[in-house]
């Protein structure tokens, strides 16, 4: 087959193809004095859990714990600017714009165990738009750091209120905990649900119905 491809298009081949954790080239042949600590703090649980961290299973854990929470937590690296990039237009519309059902997986600071659900975010805008994509992405920004729910709601909006200046913002999250599931209370099924309203979105009480009904409808099937 031709593998003669774009530079983008050849580096999702190569992701699809590969997996790093199971690739013993994409160990590092010298680890920073960081990445060794934590891999040794790893080393160390898996003795305190009674585990061989020599094993054959286990060997490269370490490594893969490490890589692992870089990647959730990534977050924090996250550059706002070059996140929302210019993607800011002018256009005449003063309606709600609603984009919901946006899925997210966090993981919870208290226990570092996951929770995960989906995000739906709208604003009014005052003559100023925001690429849709860039909703997600912003969900995904606050999503990938060690979070409580409560907070993770009230960044996202105010985010899009900052760097939007719209009428009013506002955010809900459903989400399923891990902590609540498999530890403590072990109660599955269960779904907390926040929000954090900002503007029109406060002080109307037609403009958060609105919203909410929003909320309520079926999606069209694709």
């Amino acid at each position: 087959m031709d593998r003669t491809l774009p530079d983008e298009v050849r580096s999702l081949v190569e992701e699809i193809e590969r997996d790093p954790q199971y690739d013993a080239d994409s160990e590092p042949v010298e680890a920073s004095d960081a990445d060794a600590a934590v891999e040794a703090a790893v080393r160390q649980i898996l003795l305190d859990m009674g585990e061989d961290p020599e094993r054959q299973g286990l060997r490269s854990t370490p490594h893969r714990i490490r890589r692992m929470y870089r990647e959730l937590t990534a977050g924090y690296w996250v550059d706002p600017d070059r996140l929302v990039n210019n993607a800011i237009f002018d256009v005449d519309y003063s309606e709600m714009v609603v984009v919901k059902d946006i899925p997210f997986y966090s993981l919870c600071e208290h226990h570092l165990l996951p929770f995960f659900g989906s995000a739906s975010v709208a604003y009014i805008p005052e003559g100023r738009v925001i690429g849709l994509s860039k909703i997600p992405r912003i969900v995904e920004m606050f999503s990938r750091r060690l979070q409580v729910q409560e907070r993770m709601t009230k960044q996202i909006a105010d985010f899009l209120m900052e760097r939007l200046e719209p009428r009013g913002v506002g955010v809900v999250i459903e989400a399923s905990h891990l902590c609540a599931v498999m530890r403590g209370v072990r109660k599955p099924g269960t779904i907390m649900t926040t929000s954090h309203v900002l503007g029109l979105f406060r002080t109307a009480d037609r403009t958060r119905a609105e919203f909410f009904s929003h909320l309520e409808r079926t999606p069209p099937s694709l």
